[in-house]
């Protein structure tokens, strides 16, 4: 066969092959986790990459309550927020952040390692975070993962 027949695929939503991965976060460290998770949403792990398309897995991360991080960022690292209003800026700890609600911990690391641009809030709508270890996507069967290299 002749080496120049080979054509580079570029691939679109019509024919990117998406699958459905789960990721178990317990003792998982924080950026170490979403660092993966963002790879997989965007699709590097796959060798039919194409970096302006869509072409990346639906990723179900279960167990945020026991996401871990390491240090002293439970008391040190913030979360700023601002209503847009003379006085309206909130600070809140990663404690009490995880304490009302686990999952935006993730969904806010991973949609920072995403695209600033209407690809990556694409990109960001394939990922589903639970704090339990159920999730409503069974019937999507999905792919049990582990990143026991982290």
């Amino acid at each position: 066969m002749d080496h120049l027949s080979f054509k580079t695929v570029a691939v679109n939503k019509a024919n990117a092959n998406k699958g459905w991965v789960v990721v178990d976060a317990a003792d998982a460290t924080l950026g170490r986790l979403c660092s993966q998770v963002a790879n997989m949403l965007r699709g590097k792990h796959k060798p039919s990459f194409t970096p302006n398309s869509d072409c990346g897995d639906n990723v179900i991360v279960i167990n945020a309550d026991n996401l871990r991080v390491t240090g002293k960022k439970l008391t040190d690292k913030i979360y700023i927020t601002h209503s847009g209003y003379p006085g309206g800026q909130k600070r809140i700890n990663l404690r009490d952040k995880k304490a009302k609600d686990s999952t935006r911990i993730i969904e806010h690391a991973v949609r920072g390692m995403l695209q600033g641009n209407k690809l990556g809030a694409e990109q960001f709508r394939n990922l589903f975070v639970y704090a339990g270890t159920e999730h409503p996507h069974e019937a999507q069967q999905p792919k049990a993962l582990s990143f026991s290299h982290l």
